[in-house]
């Protein structure tokens, strides 16, 4: 499995020819999602990809709604969008991750769901901690932070046991954040 970076802006290949980014983990690899299968997400879906339990979650289908709008306004970046988790041993889609947009003051946001079947598994941390690293060698990225109700544990523990320490509270949400 090769582990892509995001060429500059001025190096990227012509629409419709794009290459993904793709993030290894131990038992799942991050796959960018572009903005057609973005907008197949938004439109209920599957991306082209196989999901354990049969559909992406609902947190998944919000974020491909946010990369299809950004897409459609010119604001999408490449690498900076949403990813597909996806089993290695199989290749099954068990979830989705990605950014809240670009980076901005040197921070990032990250948001993340998995389907019911694969919780309480790891992949959530594995994929979370690769991603939060792919970011944070990024030129000019310092912090990536992510962000969940407060009643949300399992969440909460996902971040911690990626490296996430506790932030203040970012508008009555508990924050977390990893620094580079």
């Amino acid at each position: 499995m090769t582990d892509l970076t995001t060429p500059p802006a001025d190096q990227q290949p012509a629409a419709g020819t794009q290459e993904r980014t793709e993030i290894p983990a131990d038992r799942v690899r991050l796959r960018e999602i572009l903005p057609a299968e973005a907008e197949s997400l938004r439109d209920g879906g599957t991306a082209d990809l196989e999901w354990l339990g049969g559909e992406p979650g609902d947190g998944t289908r919000v974020g491909a709604r946010m990369m299809a709008g950004a897409a459609a306004a010119g604001l999408w970046q490449a690498g900076w969008g949403n990813y597909a988790l996806v089993r290695v041993e199989d290749g099954l889609a068990v979830g989705g991750m990605g950014f809240h947009g670009g980076p901005d003051g040197g921070r990032v946001e990250i948001g993340f769901d998995l389907v019911e079947p694969a919780r309480g598994r790891g992949y959530a941390t594995e994929a979370l901690g690769a991603l939060a690293r792919w970011a944070l060698s990024r030129p000019g990225v310092e912090q990536v932070i992510a962000t969940t109700t407060p009643d949300n544990v399992p969440s909460q523990r996902v971040m911690e046991r990626a490296g996430f320490s506790r932030l203040p509270d970012i508008d009555g949400m508990l924050a977390f954040g990893l620094t580079g």
